[in-house]
């Protein structure tokens, strides 16, 4: 994936906040960015998109997951004294949490900071600094919406806005390159109160039951997986191992690339640091895999306890879309590329028996 096309994709997703439940702005853009590459898209009745390319009539669903929300407050209601009362939605530990930081009121960008926690499981004053030009719905961290910088994306929201731009990128240079495919974009809401949007098209009948479904993260640098050193296909979450075929699959089609283009670099790690989509979907009896790029500053935990900015490379990102485009076009091969390890192990077993006896 060329990387000015992939660093415009993910700039338009970053510069729209977003929070569990008020993903509106990037649903938004995703569907424009889709009506302008003529990508067939619809909304599930709770709000999910799904984007799909069937260019090869008879083939197995290669399903692409990731979502649109980040951590951030939901406003609940007027105080007396003029703040709002909100509750803060996500993973982010309390120490973080530190009056007078600096805050977005959504929608209109209003300026705000944060006041004292309120009874109530996190429940926070929200002090604004201006009127707001219209009644806010939820707030968000005051932090640049987007930057590249030494070949990395700084952003607000990295987690999951690289994974919504990946699966974007892959069907756009799909239908470019006029592949013969058979995949949907599943771009799911409120994944970090609890999988909600995943649980809900799981559960449903949108996807075929013999769908491959891919869960697309950035996931917290963890060891032995490394920012700059590729795609991470990722064995499991801290709640799950992922499917060994599925997984053996994009193994196996990595490999192959790296074996015709040096430059493609790939790694293999179980990134324990949370819990992925990937565990919703095969939960929900589908096969499923993933694929994952380290994350910096996750949940906009920075060093200190201070609120920063996440960031990603940008090579590894555009190798993940490199690596699930490729994927996408060998699902045909699934069987002969999976079958590698078994007839292997069976000529093993002969040689075994021979020696053995």
């Amino acid at each position: 994936m060329n990387h000015r096309d992939f660093s415009r994709i993910a700039e338009r997703l970053l510069r729209c906040p977003a929070a569990p439940y008020h993903e509106t702005a990037v649903r938004a853009e995703v569907e424009t960015i889709c009506a302008e590459h003529g990508l067939a898209f619809k909304r599930d009745v709770f709000g999910n998109v799904l984007v799909r390319l069937q260019t090869a009539r008879h083939g197995r669903p290669f399903v692409l997951a990731a979502h649109m929300d980040h951590p951030g407050f939901e406003i609940l209601c007027r105080l007396p004294n003029q703040p709002w009362r909100a509750r803060f939605l996500g993973g982010v530990p309390d120490s973080y949490f530190k009056t007078g930081i600096r805050l977005r009121l959504m929608p209109g960008a209003a300026p705000a900071k944060l006041g004292k926690r309120l009874p109530g499981a996190r429940e926070f004053e929200i002090h604004p600094l201006a009127p707001p030009a219209q009644p806010p719905r939820f707030a968000v961290w005051e932090l640049a919406d987007f930057s590249l910088r030494r070949r990395q994306i700084h952003a607000r929201a990295c987690d999951d806005l690289i994974g919504v731009a990946a699966i974007l990128a892959t069907l756009i240079a799909l239908k470019r390159s006029r592949a013969r495919v058979n995949v949907i974009g599943v771009i799911s809401r409120a994944e970090e109160v609890g999988f909600h949007g995943a649980l809900a098209v799981a559960a449903s009948r949108q996807l075929p039951k013999n769908s491959l479904v891919i869960s697309l993260e950035t996931s917290r640098e963890l060891p032995p997986a490394k920012m700059g050193r590729g795609v991470v296909i990722r064995t499991g979450d801290r709640a799950s191992v992922f499917d060994s075929a599925a997984t053996r699959f994009l193994m196996e089609v990595a490999a192959e690339m790296n074996r015709h283009d040096r430059s493609f670099q790939f790694q293999r790690a179980l990134m324990y640091g949370g819990t992925c989509e990937g565990t919703a979907y095969q939960e929900f009896g589908f096969q499923t895999a993933a694929v994952c790029v380290p994350l910096g500053n996750y949940h906009n935990c920075g060093p200190q306890n201070k609120i920063a900015a996440e960031y990603v490379s940008l090579a590894d990102a555009c190798a993940m879309v490199d690596l699930l485009a490729a994927a996408a076009r060998q699902m045909p091969e699934y069987a002969r590329l999976t079958g590698r390890l078994p007839a292997s192990l069976r000529q093993l077993l002969r040689v075994a028996k021979h020696k053995l006896l």
